[in-house]
């Protein structure tokens, strides 16, 4: 079965979690993307958030919340993405760069807005106790 391999910084404050949309998209995702040749998964998560939210993730700070896995948004039937996502503390100001249109705070109530796998960690973080 095909599958898309991804890297997530995972954010809540106050009960709400960071998302992040693209121009021209109307589903929010988790700020993240693929790795690069040779990179670890806190590599490509470090870079990632840089070039999205102009924000500096720490390194030594990042520890893996989990891994979720289902049907990749917009891609044919069977194609899956496997999102790896990781807490982590960061430095800066959170800004919209690159492909980011906007980021946003999610609660619980707005899984229908993300996609499959999202709604799979906002479940998950809900039961948890640690999203509204």
């Amino acid at each position: 079965m095909p599958s898309i391999d991804k890297v997530a910084w995972l954010h809540v404050v106050d009960g709400k979690l960071l998302a992040a949309r693209s121009a021209g998209k109307d589903t929010w995702y988790l700020p993240g993307g693929k790795r690069e040749e040779g990179e670890s998964d806190v590599e490509t998560l470090v870079r990632e958030i840089a070039e999205e939210l102009s924000v500096t993730l720490d390194p030594a700070s990042a520890q893996l919340a989990g891994t979720w896995e289902a049907q990749a948004h917009g891609k044919a039937d069977g194609v899956v993405v496997r999102m790896t996502c990781y807490t982590a503390k960061y430095t800066g100001e959170l800004k919209p760069s690159s492909e980011i249109e906007s980021f946003g705070w999610l609660a619980h109530a707005d899984r229908d807005q993300v996609s499959a796998t999202v709604q799979l960690i906002l479940d998950d973080l809900h039961a948890q106790g640690k999203l509204v």
